[in-house]
């Protein structure tokens, strides 16, 4: 019996996964364009450098890199001091330079050389646990690395706008972290999406919280889902109260 009441709360939330999507589709105008095309390897830098740190400033870091080191072998060979001055605008500069030092150095012990083009040929789930045995290395910047990159693969990235959108509609538990819930919305998705749609899905939910959903003062009264949201029906409903009251 239980299973059964788990296999319809299941079939429930990816009926309202499904129904999200298109709506927040029509407000954001799917497919959206990849923001980046760039090798796997880079963007594993990328992914790494933007860790709590705004995407103006993780931006500028990586162009940084780029300018200063002809290529991401003389970025492992370079003195850690001068990597981690090179990053300075990111959070955590001084954990992030010997970070992605460090994992540089294991990919090519581990690949025999500084790439990870070999990707292409594992499926998504191998992929994305070679490289999360990566110290520092989990599941949101696996998928990113997969789905951003030029392997444009079938992953799902969950960032912090996305996991509170999710919240608040229902489709995971409110306590639930971001690294768990990856797994969970990924499963969600119907299994026959291609790699634009998962990668739409991200980018719907993710905008929908920088441009609606915000983490203080959420625009509900004009959000597309709020027929869908619990979080907003109550916050809106308490709002009315509160008028009523105060009349």
């Amino acid at each position: 019996m239980l299973n059964g009441q788990n296999n319809t709360v299941t079939d429930s939330l990816k009926e309202k996964l499904l129904i999200v999507h298109e709506q927040l589709c029509q407000v954001y105008h799917c497919p959206i364009r990849y923001f980046h095309d760039l090798d796997p390897l880079s963007e594993l830098i990328s992914a790494m450098l933007s860790h709590r740190t705004r995407n103006a400033d993780s931006a500028a870091a990586f162009r940084a890199l780029r300018k200063q080191f002809p290529d991401w072998q003389a970025l492992l060979d370079a003195p850690l001091r001068e990597v981690e001055t090179c990053i300075s605008m990111v959070t955590w500069p001084e954990q992030k330079a010997p970070r992605i030092q460090s994992a540089l150095r294991l990919i090519q012990e581990q690949n025999g050389e500084l790439s990870l083009d070999f990707l292409q040929g594992l499926s998504v789930p191998d992929a994305r646990a070679w490289l999360e045995k990566i110290p520092g290395i989990g599941p949101k910047t696996s998928a990113a690395v997969l789905a951003f990159s030029n392997l444009r693969g079938k992953a799902l990235p969950v960032d912090s706008h996305h996991h509170r959108v999710a919240q608040r509609l229902g489709l995971i538990p409110d306590k639930l972290a971001v690294g768990p819930a990856h797994a969970l919305l990924e499963n969600m998705l119907p299994p026959d999406w291609n790699a634009q749609q998962v990668y739409d899905h991200h980018e719907i939910l993710m905008l929908h919280g920088q441009k609606c959903c915000y983490f203080q003062a959420p625009s509900c009264h004009r959000c597309r889902v709020l027929n869908l949201c619990p979080f907003g029906q109550a916050k809106q409903k308490a709002r009315t109260h509160k008028g009523l009251h105060s009349s």
